[in-house]
């Protein structure tokens, strides 16, 4: 199950084999065993040019997704690409920052959501909401089992 993480940023607060577990983690609970996950994280700038041009947002946001594959059968033999998690470090850790968390726990709160947009969830309506807003708390939970991350108060 590839799991491929890169930063545009060097930040030695930036745990990318912890990233990695939690997303192999996350296409394991889904039983995603062949398919590729992208995580990419990058600076405010980059992600408002993002936001801009493919949600016609023009400013930062902290988290996108952008879907490949998604979930319907592809040909025998043919791996999964289900897309990439773009995520924004500076607008994380000051997310972190003003919930008193973590920088780890941030990102992957922002991990979970962005994997749950790949796979069709959405939070525009209420209804949508409360689903999505569920699963993601099961799957942090499961991380949180599997690969605990030290908390800030």
């Amino acid at each position: 199950m590839p799991c491929l993480v890169s930063s545009e940023l060097k930040d030695p607060a930036l745990d990318l084999p912890a990233v990695k577990r939690d997303g192999q983690q996350l296409l394991k609970a889904w039983h995603l065993g062949r398919a590729e996950l992208s995580i990419l994280f990058v600076d405010d700038p980059a992600i408002r040019v993002l936001n801009r041009d493919y949600r016609q947002k023009d400013r930062p946001t902290d988290v996108l997704s952008f879907p490949q594959d998604g979930l319907g059968e592809l040909p025998a033999g043919e791996p999964r690409i289900l897309g990439d998690v773009v995520i924004s470090l500076p607008t994380a850790r000051r997310q972190a920052r003003e919930r008193h968390r973590g920088l780890g726990e941030e990102l992957r709160r922002l991990l979970v959501h962005g994997f749950l947009h790949l796979l069709g969830h959405d939070h525009e309506e209420d209804d949508e909401a409360r689903v999505m807003a569920a699963e993601e708390r099961k799957l942090r939970a499961l991380l949180e089992r599997v690969h605990p991350r030290p908390r800030r108060g």
